[in-house]
């Protein structure tokens, strides 16, 4: 057991979510005192008050057991995996969603953004890819931004670039050392050489900010994509899950999305 250590974790986490003592304090029911005093090392928490400081401040399963086990405690929350006792339950849900989603393509990655189950619909986007970015554990930011991934087939490479580039910035900075990592990595790739930059600049105003357009041997194919989680989760690997969903902006795209899928039917 390490106080200290567990209260220097939470003011961590309290910094990274840009909270006060006095905010934290209210938010999981306690004075502001006694969260000073736990986050010295002068106070020791219980186990429901490590969990109720975590779930004010929003802090994922894995590291909420970190949490815990640095105050001493066994963690709350299991890590099953997909391949552990009860992983078939969530493979087969998983493969439900993905087939239902078809002919539009979807995705299901992990925390950091490794590709865990995939439709088929997804092959239109892989087409071309290097076979190197797509073996084994694919990882969706670099088939996106590699030049030998997806890059060189987007017609707004630049726009894509500068979004995919915030989100895991922006998940970077909450401290995970591997997507830290998988950010240097990424922000260092050079851009293809058929990038264009005007090309983004005259493109015509639609209803999603940054879409994702794509160069296939079929035309060029337009579409947003939404993400989605799973409500309430007890499972660590199953709170890391989330499923991209991708959804045509015109016509064009949906008709030839549907008709590729009744071509491999």
């Amino acid at each position: 057991m390490n106080d200290s250590h567990a209260g220097a974790l939470l003011r961590r986490w309290r910094r990274r979510r840009k909270v006060s003592q006095l905010e934290l304090s209210l938010l999981a029911d306690t004075s502001a005192r006694h969260l000073s005093y736990v986050e010295t090392g002068r106070s020791r928490p219980s186990r429901t008050m490590v969990l109720r400081l975590a779930e004010a401040l929003e802090v994922p399963l894995r590291e909420r057991n970190t949490l815990l086990v640095a105050a001493g405690y066994a963690p709350a929350y299991r890590d099953s995996g997909l391949q552990e006792q009860g992983g078939a339950a969530v493979t087969a849900m998983l493969e439900t969603m993905l087939t239902a989603h078809e002919p539009y393509p979807a995705v299901v990655v992990d925390r950091l953004w490794n590709v865990v189950r995939a439709n088929t619909a997804l092959g239109v986007l892989m087409n071309g890819v290097a076979p190197a970015l797509a073996a084994e554990t694919p990882n969706v930011f670099r088939l996106t931004l590699h030049p030998d991934g997806l890059a060189s087939r987007l017609v707004n490479y630049g726009q894509v670039r500068a979004l995919f580039l915030r989100r895991l910035r922006r998940q970077a900075d909450a401290g995970d050392p591997a997507l830290r990592a998988l950010l240097h990595e990424v922000s260092r790739y050079p851009a293809p050489e058929n990038h264009h930059e005007h090309e983004e600049e005259e493109m015509a105003a639609g209803p999603i900010q940054v879409p994702l357009r794509v160069r296939t041997p079929v035309g060029e194919l337009s579409m947003f994509s939404t993400m989605a989680t799973f409500g309430s989760p007890a499972d660590v690997t199953l709170s890391e899950l989330a499923i991209e969903l991708f959804y045509p902006l015109d016509d064009f795209t949906a008709t030839t999305l549907r008709h590729l899928s009744a071509q491999a039917l």
